[in-house]
């Protein structure tokens, strides 16, 4: 009940920032997002949509390998094309990733591991996006800089209690680790995964290659779709803003990944001195890109559909083959005759 309840809470959350978004800025930012794309803009981002995918496949990849699963490019590559395009298809954003997760947990026979590695994967590219978007946020003028300053002391204390929590959570995980209990067990499982998935000396500079080339897609993704949508604005100025709109995206509050993205887009470019409605905009046609990037996985999914049906057909019109004949010799046995018989046949 409560998984249905969270369900309704962050499909209605996002649906209830468009509605907001449509109310005071009206349909003109959404249908703009719909006219300005053109050929040359959407085979741009369909080619940047091709490296994120294969980058992020290979980064489960590794993760994957690290945790002692069999996992090959190939086949990770299509099953993240298929996670996307559910993901985009899709309320909540996540279902992909669990039926990718799922899959090939199914194949290698460990659900409960490969669901980790998923989850570490992930987890992987939210840290370098979070150190980047913190690097730069507090470097680079934006609105947030300039609330930053204005509560100096807001953030800083936010800033200590959230160091405090962590060395908190820390010092309870090393000491939850020497128990015996479920949870303690839980936690030996956690540490040994990450070390060996994400920070092993093989895998961990390959996950931050790949995390950092797949954020590197995103944001140029996001710089095209404000060239689309019309803004000249350098990409120094637009950066903090669009590294605000990917942060926001990780938010479970969305309708296909809609919502967050075009309330916090729109918002920052209003605060940023330039149009609220062209930042709705560019968001739209962020999304649109995201979605036109992630239609291989429709292919994915129809391959694998007739592969499956031919497959049962082939079974079905398939003759059954007899069985081999097998003789089962019994040993000899002595002949009783009854006593009547053996007495009128004289013997």
């Amino acid at each position: 009940m409560n998984r249905s309840i969270w369900a309704w809470v962050r499909l209605l959350g996002g649906v209830g920032i468009l509605a907001v978004l449509l109310w005071r800025l009206g349909t003109g930012a959404f249908l703009d997002g719909l006219r300005v794309i053109d050929a040359a803009t959407l085979g741009t981002a369909f080619a940047i949509g091709v490296t994120t995918t294969v980058f992020s496949a290979w980064r489960w990849c590794l993760v994957a390998r690290g945790l002692g699963l069999r996992l090959s490019l190939r086949g990770a590559i299509a099953d993240y094309y298929k996670a996307l395009f559910i993901n985009a298809a899709l309320p909540g954003g996540v279902l992909g990733d669990v039926d990718r997760a799922v899959r090939h947990g199914r194949e290698e026979g460990d659900v409960g591991r490969s669901v980790r590695a998923v989850v570490l994967e992930r987890t992987a590219g939210q840290i370098v996006l979070v150190s980047v978007g913190i690097a730069v946020l507090l470097t680079v003028p934006s609105p947030v800089l300039t609330h930053l300053r204005e509560h100096g002391r807001v953030v800083a204390t936010a800033a200590a209690a959230t160091a405090g929590i962590a060395v908190v959570l820390i010092v309870a995980v090393g000491r939850l680790r020497s128990g015996a209990s479920r949870w303690a067990r839980a936690a030996r499982t956690a540490v040994t995964e990450i070390r060996a998935g994400l920070l092993s000396r093989r895998n961990w500079p390959g996950i931050v290659l790949a995390s950092t080339v797949v954020l590197a897609g995103h944001l140029a993704t996001f710089v095209v779709a404000a060239r689309a949508a019309g803004s000249e604005t350098s990409v120094l100025r637009l950066a903090p803003l669009l590294l605000l709109a990917l942060l926001s995206m990780a938010l479970p509050v969305n309708v296909g990944g809609w919502g967050p993205r075009e309330g916090v887009t729109a918002w920052a470019f209003g605060a940023a001195g330039l149009s609220a409605a062209q930042g709705l905009t560019v968001a739209v046609v962020y999304g649109l890109f995201a979605f036109v990037a992630a239609l291989p996985g429709l292919a994915v999914i129809a391959a694998r559909a007739i592969a499956k049906a031919r497959a049962r057909r082939a079974a079905v019109a398939a003759p059954a083959r007899p069985g081999p004949v097998i003789l089962e010799i019994l040993p000899a046995r002595p002949v009783v005759r009854p006593v009547r018989e053996l007495v009128g046949s004289g013997a």
